[in-house]
């Protein structure tokens, strides 16, 4: 079988699922049973994401596809930030 990847809007969705069915009386087995997971998944879902809205897991994403960018413009100018001063050194 297929691994199947959820989007964080939908983990967002299927754990206030989960919240409803809990609210409702079932068990925590039965209410992720329902929604299609195993227990694992549930969990690190709720690791992840629990109590974030989608607004805020949009916003994560975006932070975390702009950050390797930044990550990789951090040494270079770290180096040419030494090579300046090396060579400013010398002038006064």
């Amino acid at each position: 079988m297929p691994e199947k990847r959820y989007k964080p809007e939908e983990i967002v969705a299927k754990l206030r699922q989960v919240d409803v069915h809990l609210s409702q009386g079932s068990s925590v087995a039965d209410a992720i049973r329902k929604i299609g997971v195993s227990e694992v998944t549930y969990y690190r879902w709720r690791q992840e994401f629990g109590g974030l809205k989608i607004s805020q897991i949009k916003r994560l994403k975006e932070l975390e596809a702009e950050n390797p960018p930044l990550r990789r413009a951090v040494p270079d100018l770290t180096l040419d930030k030494v090579i300046l001063q090396k060579a400013a050194w010398g002038n006064f």
